[in-house]
C-alpha cells in the first residue's frame, strides 16, 4: 500500500500558511479546519511546517507574547517530505524515526497532499482487518 492510496481516500487539499501570519492566526486555522498542522510555504515552496506541538511550545516558553510571534519564529524547519509512491510502511517508520506526527507529501517539487499519523493508523488498521477477514473466510471453507 501506498500513500497514495491514502490520500485517494482522504483528498488532496492541504492547509498552507506563510511564513509571516502570526502564532494566532495559525492556531485559529488549525481550530477552524479541525487539523493538526500547516504547511508554511513560501513563494511556492515547503518552507517547513507548524503543529500544535509548536505552539504549545511557543505558548510554554513566551507566554501571551506567543501570540503575536510569527509563524516562521517558531516553526518547524527542514520538513522531511514523502512522495506518493512511498508505502505505508515506510512512512511509519519515518514518522518514528523523527518523532512527527504529519508529513508533507511532495511529487515532482510540489506539494500534493498531507499524511498524519491517524492517516496512516486508519489505513493500516483497514488493511489489517481486511487480512483478518480474508483469512478468516479461507479457515471457515477449510473446515
Amino acid at each position: 500500500m501506498t500513500i497514495e492510496s491514502i490520500l485517494r481516500r482522504k483528498g488532496t487539499d492541504v492547509a498552507t500558511i506563510a511564513p509571516d501570519a502570526s502564532v494566532k492566526r495559525a492556531a485559529d486555522w488549525l481550530r477552524a479546519k479541525n487539523i493538526g498542522a500547516l504547511v508554511v510555504t513560501s513563494e511556492n515552496a515547503i518552507a517547513g511546517l507548524i503543529s500544535e506541538r509548536e505552539i504549545v511550545d511557543a505558548f510554554s516558553r513566551h507566554g501571551e507574547a506567543a501570540k503575536s510571534m510569527l509563524v516562521k519564529e517558531v516553526m518547524q524547519y527542514g520538513v522531511t517530505t514523502v512522495s506518493p509512491d512511498d508505502s505505508v510502511v515506510r512512512v511509519m517508520k519515518l514518522m518514528t524515526h523523527h518523532r512527527v506526527r504529519h508529513m508533507p507529501v511532495v511529487r515532482g517539487g510540489k506539494l500534493v497532499g498531507i499524511v498524519s499519523i491517524g492517516d496512516v493508523v486508519k489505513h493500516r488498521l483497514e488493511d489489517l482487518e481486511l487480512e483478518t477477514n480474508v483469512l478468516r473466510d479461507v479457515y471457515a471453507a477449510a473446515r
